[in-house]
């Protein structure tokens, strides 16, 4: 649950949507139970119930693009910076919201929710390759993105 509910506010950028995102999640799996196929990721297959509820919500609610967009365009605004290292997440938040959204997400994937690349791609219904290749992307492009700022 503190898995899928990260991984919730990581997309809905807001936690009352991600809390509600979460119990949909939970209510969906439930529900269909019997389409679950034994001897796989019951943690990747409700990331993916997760993921699909979302960008079904995206697709169909205004509000939640206006706020995606808004929040993508001005990641700044929402950094405050302090003395234990806030500053430094906010910074990193700021560059990951400059990818892509597909590099974005797997390099979320595996990086803070400690999946393999299997259950990433499971998730994404991409193969494996893909999966590894947007997160070498990712990690290049946020390694360039970091380097104007260290100067």
């Amino acid at each position: 649950m503190p898995s899928l509910r990260g991984f919730a506010r990581f997309l809905a950028r807001d936690p009352a949507l991600a809390d509600d995102l979460v119990q949909e999640t939970v209510l969906r799996a439930l529900d269909r139970m019997a389409q679950y196929e034994a001897g796989t990721s019951l943690k990747a297959w409700c990331f993916t119930i997760l993921r699909n509820l979302f960008l079904e919500q995206r697709r169909r609610g205004k509000k939640e693009r206006e706020v995606l967009a808004n929040y993508g365009q001005h990641p700044q605004q929402r950094a405050v910076p302090s003395a234990d290292g806030r500053q430094e997440v906010h910074e990193l938040e700021a560059l990951l919201w400059q990818l892509t959204p597909l590099l974005r997400e797997a390099l979320v994937l595996i990086g803070a929710q400690g999946m393999t690349y299997a259950e990433a791609a499971e998730i994404c219904a991409v193969d494996v390759g893909t999966i590894k290749a947007r997160v070498s992307r990712a990690r290049t492009m946020l390694h360039k993105l970091a380097q104007p700022q260290a100067e």
